[in-house]
């Protein structure tokens, strides 16, 4: 079984994947956080002189998507976690159950701004966090 999770930056994606791999300790269990198969930031365009981590071209989902595979093979269950869990229509297509973590946007921001593994985000990059994950991280129409 292979379980997708998306939602925007700091929805809990990652808690989550973590939690259901305590609770269901018996089975074989992978999980896979998408920040693990980030391109070197060379790679990744820029917005206003700022890394945009909150574009696919980010993440090398060919990578991903093998990881996907071979875990499925090697597990019980494979949790696929991240912002673009749901953009690739070929990796959404093998996901068995989808979950989409939803948060205000007030929640949001009061997360964001406190995680400052990457140095403080100025507001301008929080508004477009927000914003991106409207356009490629959400599910896709059939599961709406």
């Amino acid at each position: 079984m292979i379980i997708g999770i998306g939602g925007v930056s700091n929805a809990g994606k990652t808690t989550l994947a973590t939690r259901l791999k305590e609770k269901l300790s018996a089975l074989r269990i992978s999980v896979l956080c998408q920040d693990d198969f980030a391109r070197p930031t060379f790679e990744i365009p820029r917005i206003n002189g700022h890394v945009d981590w909150e574009v696919p071209e980010s993440i090398d989902l060919a990578r991903y998507y093998r990881h996907i595979l071979k875990g499925r093979e090697e597990n019980d269950i494979v949790i696929a976690e991240g912002l673009f869990s749901f953009c690739d229509k070929h990796i959404y297509n093998h996901y068995d159950k989808k979950i989409f973590l939803t948060i205000s946007k007030e929640t949001f921001w009061r997360r964001k701004s406190k995680d400052l593994r990457w140095g403080k985000e100025p507001d301008w990059y929080l508004e477009y966090i927000w914003e991106s994950h409207f356009k490629c991280g959400m599910l896709q129409e059939e599961d709406e």
